[in-house]
């Protein structure tokens, strides 16, 4: 796979930071997106206090689209919202939401999902949303270089943890962040799968806990793909 050149390479860094279950903010030097935020009352723990420029959401379901639950970075103004399939320019991020599906079935069962192509600072991050199938040729073209990866393992809704494995395979992004899986806390309809399940398939002597993953220079990237577990926020 063509690896992508970053605009930007040596000055910056980012950070990324975990609200739990689908939800990340990203944070660069002059901006900051948070994607998937969830209603606390539907998901059954609490969404920590969330500030950024942009928000992210890859479809209307309860776990993934509480806009409400973030506030802007500028006083009065609410962040900027990305919701449809499309290419995006706010505050020198790029983003290009992908239409996939929610199920393997071309969204007869629930419908679509986006998934977020964004570079911030010159670092590139895919957010997989709800995915529910391997992704198209036509969407890995567009990709190219995945920095950080962040990919369901918790099956039911989503692909599962073996899926996941084939998925980073043709990604194959410098840092894997697992998300939207089982917790003690979740209260879906539906019990998912663990995260021990990937990380045993991963193997868990490779797997890194974090409370935050912060990259300062290209430079600090991993050659070879690593998967980093963050604690939520």
């Amino acid at each position: 796979m063509d690896k992508r050149v970053a605009s930007v390479i040596y000055f910056r860094s980012m950070e990324v930071t975990y609200a739990g279950h689908s939800c990340f903010k990203i944070k660069g030097k002059n901006a900051s997106a948070v994607f998937d935020p969830f209603d606390p009352e539907k998901v059954g723990f609490k969404l920590p206090k969330l500030e950024a420029d942009i928000v992210c959401v890859s479809h209307s379901h309860d776990d993934h689209n509480f806009v409400g639950g973030v506030k802007g970075t500028e006083v009065g103004k609410n962040p900027f919202l990305v919701n449809d399939p499309g290419e995006y320019d706010i505050k020198g991020v790029h983003i290009e939401g992908l239409s996939t599906y929610h199920d393997a079935v071309s969204g007869k069962e629930r419908g679509k999902n986006i998934i977020y192509y964004a570079e911030l600072d010159g670092f590139f991050f895919l957010h997989l949303g709800d995915l529910g199938h391997m992704l198209s040729e036509a969407v890995l073209e567009e990709l190219n270089t995945v920095d950080v990866l962040f990919i369901p393992v918790g099956g039911i809704y989503t692909i599962d943890y073996k899926m996941a494995m084939d998925v980073i395979s043709e990604v194959e992004p410098s840092f894997v962040i697992p998300m939207h899986y089982q917790t003690e806390k979740l209260n879906l309809s539906k019990k998912l799968d663990g995260v021990d399940k990937f990380i045993s398939e991963w193997g868990s002597d490779v797997v890194r806990r974090e409370q935050k993953l912060k990259v300062t220079t290209r430079g600090e990237l991993p050659e070879e793909t690593q998967v980093v577990i963050l604690e939520q926020s």
